[in-house]
């Protein structure tokens, strides 16, 4: 069907206000006839208006009472942080400002300078840290929705992080940690280096698939003992093939175009069970993975050793088994794209607030990153998901926090 083109109609979810617009009680008369003018029908027109949001002040007041022998004082609602000033919603809408709509903290300050508000960016850091903490429990609840998954998708990007020991900026991690469609969660995680301790630790305790790419630290969670099982990425083996294009477009050409062949079945396979998927695939993807296994034998004896393309063919030979296991089970991904788009909020924003201050920070970032992205994935609005968990969390019970989730 073609799509509809023009003025798309205003949200229905906004409220409405109705303006009536009348004319004169000397206008509703006929200049012709003389009789009065009859109402039949309106002519509505629609246009947005924007009200700033608003910030108030809400004063608990607990009255006391007493007698000759005893004192009692009204009790008040818990807070998220203690003899705090920030509410539940002030909380959620610095946080979903900063990690979810990308603007530091010195913006933010700014930003209620002009509705006569002073908070410090300071004050605004502090509170981030102690909702962290906070939100630790329903964090490590998170990682047990996501040890539930069969299969686990994996990346990390890099962040500057200021070190007080040295001269300049160095690198922390960011790794998002994807669930599956049965376990939508994404959980961040925050490592000073890249080292494999990281990410050991972080996935001590689960078995099943893991997907990721060739980095060379998963090598040793894919041993028997370890209970993993590797997933390849096509994504990251197409990437070195397009690099390779311009050197030898003849050879690399043809194997992009299997590549594109694997992925056009993919297309036909969106809205299928796991069952009908891995049965397209195996009567359509599983030759043309075979034709390009053949045909990388074939070229590898033929390229130059140090050239992009031999690099190209030495990747997909040497992960071929990770690569041909989505031709094992249909709830397996071809590529680990999805995982990678996780990352790109977080790449958005290090543009903007440019670092953490502390590893301390990055593991701050890491707890709130995983609400965002979980909120966002599960298609939840994620300043009405802080501002309701925020004001229950302090006197929810322990032994129910994952229905906070």
């Amino acid at each position: 069907a073609k799509r509809r083109s023009g003025r798309q109609p205003l949200a229905r979810n906004v409220i409405r206000e109705r303006i009536v617009h009348d004319l004169p009680e000397d206008e509703k008369h006929c200049g012709c006839c003389g009789k009065d003018l009859r109402l039949f029908d309106e002519e509505i027109s629609e246009r947005y208006e924007y009200i700033p949001a608003s910030v108030k002040v809400i004063e608990d007041v607990r009255r006391k009472y007493a007698c000759d022998c005893t004192v009692k004082t009204a009790d008040k609602p818990a807070q998220p942080i203690e003899k705090s000033t920030a509410g539940a919603s002030m909380l959620a809408h610095v946080i979903v400002n900063k990690f979810s709509d990308h603007m530091p903290l010195h913006r933010q300050e700014k930003i209620f300078e002009r509705q006569g508000i002073r908070i410090s960016r300071k004050t605004m850091g502090g509170w981030l840290t102690q909702v962290a903490g906070l939100l630790a429990p329903l964090y490590q609840s998170s990682k047990t929705v996501l040890f539930g998954s069969k299969v686990i998708g994996t990346d990390d990007t890099g962040v500057k992080v200021l070190d007080p020991k040295l001269p300049f900026a160095r690198t922390g991690r960011i790794w998002p940690y994807l669930g599956d469609a049965h376990h939508p969660v994404i959980v961040h995680h925050y490592t000073p280096t890249r080292g494999r301790d990281g990410p050991a630790k972080f996935l001590d305790g689960y078995t099943g698939y893991l997907q990721a790419d060739a980095y060379c630290v998963y090598d040793a969670f894919f041993k028997p003992a370890r209970g993993l099982t590797e997933v390849g990425c096509m994504m990251h083996m197409r990437r070195y093939f397009f690099k390779a294009l311009d050197s030898d477009q003849e050879r690399i050409g043809k194997a992009l175009h299997l590549i594109a062949r694997l992925y056009r079945v993919e297309d036909r396979a969106k809205g299928l069970s796991a069952e009908e998927r891995l049965a397209l695939r195996q009567r359509l993807s599983a030759p043309v993975m075979a034709k390009l296994h053949a045909y990388l034998l074939k070229i590898r004896e033929e390229v130059l050793p140090k050239s992009p393309e031999a690099r190209a063919v030495r990747y997909a030979l040497n992960q071929w088994d990770a690569l041909t296991r989505f031709l094992e089970d249909g709830d397996l991904e071809i590529d680990n794209g999805a995982t990678e788009r996780a990352n790109r909020d977080i790449a958005i924003g290090r543009t903007n607030w440019t670092f953490f201050g502390s590893d301390e920070g990055g593991r701050t970032a890491a707890v709130l990153m995983t609400f965002i992205a979980s909120c966002k994935r599960c298609r939840i609005e994620p300043f009405a998901w802080f501002s309701d968990v925020l004001s229950r969390i302090a006197t929810h019970p322990v032994n129910r926090l994952a229905e906070l989730l």
